[in-house]
């Protein structure tokens, strides 16, 4: 490369580069009318043109490097040193946390001078991933002096969330080597929900320290607090690239080609859907399957499986704590129905548990499948935070099941995840977390608290404002249990509150009982006094029902009104950014906004 030494020649090098982009461009579309025959060799040359398409692209978009510095003296090395930390600059420009993003990647850089910003973004990756895997043996350190059992067991917790947050780094670091034209809306959103899982991660690990006595949640959020910033940097970044994309619409013109040159999950066999598939194992209490417990069975799930691994579990109450570990992926269970099979626990927070270990199922593995399935905590509401299911595996689907508890029922923790004619029970919070969570004609269903208690569906997690998540109730309904309809008015419920600063919860087309207040939603409260209220993001559209009135909602900055357009961008195909892995499954599922439904006995006609 030869540097320019003036401004006309910085004017002549951008043109240059946008040349090249128009070349490339147009290139890939002679390349796309190519003769259909030979298939194989046209997409690797569609692959191969479209990696050069990207980089002229990103490379036009950090061209507000300014290289004049190394014109004025001449020097060239100093030249690429000053066009490197310009780089840099222009890359941690869009940052929550500048001054950090700079100085770390510039030391990841070293002696290297480059301007290229994927190797950038992978400097920062693996910077983040070294920062975190450092601090485990200060971990380890303080889990081992740790004497208060909650702390220790939050320590515990931590190492384990560390762990996630390190393997989301990794996966997204190998998602930057797959950049090609055909995919970039897909990688791009792949990109943010990884690193958003990463950041969830760390942060669920400092929750875990509430209540606590020692200064073990302090010294944690100090060990923690560089790799935070790092990872939310690494966010933004992606975040600005993905936008700087989406409004050159580059993508678009080649949209007529994405669905059929995109392979195909599970083998490119589209007709085979996994509800179809026969159990390669079956479990039984009464031993008249393969095993009797469920945990027996997942020990047969092959590592890092790339085919679904369907168990069917027959009828029956299963006491037993479950966790379908990362690296078993692709595990299917199917039941005999959400109150014939059922997995119970009653471990909480009252008895000394953390909330994230309450949990009776833990689901990690991605491509998790579960259909016809009970999971309950039936702990009691007086034993506070009680979790029944735990969800932080990406790609996710229940179908038909039922997630029974009082607070804290259901852990929408991290990724991606899709239900659909599903009940959740509980009263305070019961569904809660940072997933990316559509739920689709599922019913929620409110209990009776504790005396002097309020209820609360949602209470959604969302920490940066760049994070994709956010819950969505699409085409449900929200109704009274039988024993908390005559109490409503004494122990009031809300649609939602505000557990983090960007919480994010939409309801659309969803009938909602006489049990919500007008108010619709209350603050998160903390010691410093009531949070979120102008940071969040509440809407309410097409919803039906007594409870769905909003003349009477609160006057926050953070509740918006919702056009047709605003809504589409909440269906299932626009805010997963495809449903391919849904699709797979034989799991039914509206693509769009709904038209107008009927509702009836307060259950959604489809």
């Amino acid at each position: 490369h030869i540097l320019p030494k003036t401004e006309t020649q910085n004017r002549d090098l951008i043109s240059l580069r946008f040349s090249s982009v128009r070349f490339l461009f147009h290139t890939e579309l002679y390349i796309l009318e190519m003769s259909e025959r030979n298939v194989d060799k046209r997409k690797k040359i569609i692959i191969g043109v479209s990696t050069l398409f990207l980089a002229a692209v990103v490379g036009a978009i950090v061209i507000g490097i300014n290289l004049n510095e190394s014109g004025s003296n001449g020097n060239s090395s100093k030249g690429y040193v000053a066009s490197s930390v310009k780089a840099v600059q222009t890359l941690c420009s869009p940052t929550n946390y500048k001054k950090e993003c700079e100085e770390n990647l510039m030391t990841g850089v070293g002696d290297r001078t480059t301007t290229d910003p994927f190797e950038l973004i992978k400097f920062a990756f693996n910077i983040t991933m070294k920062e975190i895997t450092d601090k485990f043996k200060e971990m380890n350190i303080l889990h081992d002096i740790e004497k208060e059992p909650r702390a220790k067991m939050a320590l515990e917790t931590c190492k384990q969330l560390m762990n996630l947050s390190v393997s989301e780094l990794e996966r997204s670091f190998i998602g930057m080597s797959e950049f090609n034209l055909m995919s970039v809306d897909k990688i791009f959103m792949n990109l943010k929900v990884w690193l958003s899982g990463a950041l969830t991660y760390q942060d669920t690990c400092l929750d875990q320290f509430e209540n606590t006595t020692s200064d073990a949640g302090k010294k944690m959020q100090d060990l923690l607090t560089t790799s935070m910033h790092m990872t939310s940097n690494g966010l933004s970044i992606i975040s600005a690239l993905s936008d700087t994309f989406t409004n050159l619409n580059a993508t678009k013109l080649l949209g007529r080609r994405l669905l059929q040159d995109s392979e195909p999950p599970y083998g490119g066999l589209n007709e085979t859907l996994i509800l179809n598939r026969k159990p390669n194992v079956t479990v039984a209490k009464d031993g008249s399957g393969d095993f009797k417990t469920i945990n027996e069975a997942l020990n047969k799930v092959p590592k890092k499986n790339k085919t679904p691994f369907v168990i069917y579990i027959k009828e029956g109450i299963y006491q037993e704590y479950v966790e379908v570990k990362k690296n078993m992926t692709h595990v299917v269970f199917i039941g005999d129905g959400g109150k014939k099979t059922r997995i119970t626990g009653n471990k909480n927070y009252i008895d000394g548990v953390t909330t994230y270990k309450t949990a009776t199922v833990a689901i990690q593995g991605d491509n998790f499948v579960g259909m016809n399935m009970g999971f309950e905590n039936s702990a009691g509401a007086e034993k506070h935070q009680a979790v029944a299911l735990r969800v932080q595996a990406d790609k996710s689907v229940f179908y038909n099941c039922s997630m029974d508890g009082y607070q804290d029922t259901l852990y929408v923790h991290t990724l991606r995840q899709y239900y659909r004619d599903c009940t959740i029970s509980g009263t305070i919070d019961f569904v809660f977390g940072n997933a990316l969570a559509v739920f689709q004609n599922c019913t929620f269903v409110i209990r009776k608290p504790m005396k002097n208690q309020q209820c609360i569906v949602t209470a959604q997690g969302r920490k940066e404002k760049e994070e994709p998540s956010a819950i969505v109730i699409q085409g449900g309904s929200i109704v009274a249990d039988p024993e908390y309809y005559p109490v409503r008015f004494d122990n009031k419920a809300y649609l939602a509150r505000p557990w983090k600063t960007y919480s994010k919860t939409i309801f659309m087309d969803t009938y909602i009982e006489d049990l919500i207040q007008g108010e619709g939603y209350m603050p998160w409260q903390t010691l410093e006094g009531p949070t979120g209220m102008d940071t969040c993001f509440y809407a309410e559209y097409h919803n039906t029902g007594p409870g769905s009135d909003k003349s009477k909602r609160v006057n926050w900055n953070g509740i918006l009104n919702l056009n047709s357009k605003a809504a589409r961008l909440f269906s299932p195909s626009k805010f997963f950014h495809g449903l391919d892995w849904v699709r797979a499954t034989g799991v039914p599922c509206f693509h769009g906004v709904p038209p107008h439904y009927r509702h009836k006995n307060t259950t959604l006609t489809w």
